[in-house]
């Protein structure tokens, strides 16, 4: 009988595992993505009145001269929602002193937001395309008219590598 036991404990044990690993497994691109997201809000006296969040989505690769661009998916949620477009001129973006070449808006059913946290129904989605940086930190700047200003850190190798900087 104790062996029975012991090969039921074994048995429930990797099946869970399993479960587990095939869980993690699927959301692998949403939890990748996780570790290049920041967000920053801005603030008045009463209280939040935008909500800024970006993923950077670059992927490292081996090749020495990498000159690809930067690309973000950006979110803007503003309180009163009449500037929540992110190519109006109620905001400036930019990435290192760098203005976007392209912004393009993502409809809430893109595909490319679904492995993106922090996505809600009331924000709206962006493509922001910036010119290649050649440095490992990245700085993206976004400032409203009429709430201030915010900056969020990324960098294209880990945050704990970076000796120019502390986040």
């Amino acid at each position: 009988m104790g062996m029975a036991v012991v090969l039921l404990l074994v048995g429930c044990t990797s099946s869970d595992e399993k479960i587990l690993s095939d869980t993690f497994s699927k959301q692998r691109a949403y939890h990748k993505n996780l570790g290049k997201t920041e967000k920053v809000q801005l603030y008045t006296a009463q209280g939040t009145k935008a909500l800024f969040t970006g993923t950077y989505l670059y992927t490292q690769t081996s090749d020495k001269k990498d000159e690809k661009d930067e690309v973000f998916i950006l979110g803007l949620y503003s309180e009163d929602n009449t500037q929540n477009d992110l190519a109006s001129d109620a905001y400036v973006l930019t990435l290192n002193s760098q203005s976007p070449k392209k912004i393009e808006r993502l409809g809430h059913s893109d595909p490319r937001l679904k492995d993106i946290s922090f996505v809600t129904e009331w924000g709206d989605y962006y493509l922001v395309t910036f010119p290649h940086v050649s440095g490992k930190s990245l700085d993206l700047l976004f400032e409203s008219k009429a709430y201030g200003k915010g900056i969020l850190h990324f960098a294209k190798v880990a945050k704990y590598i970076l000796t120019d900087k502390l986040y």
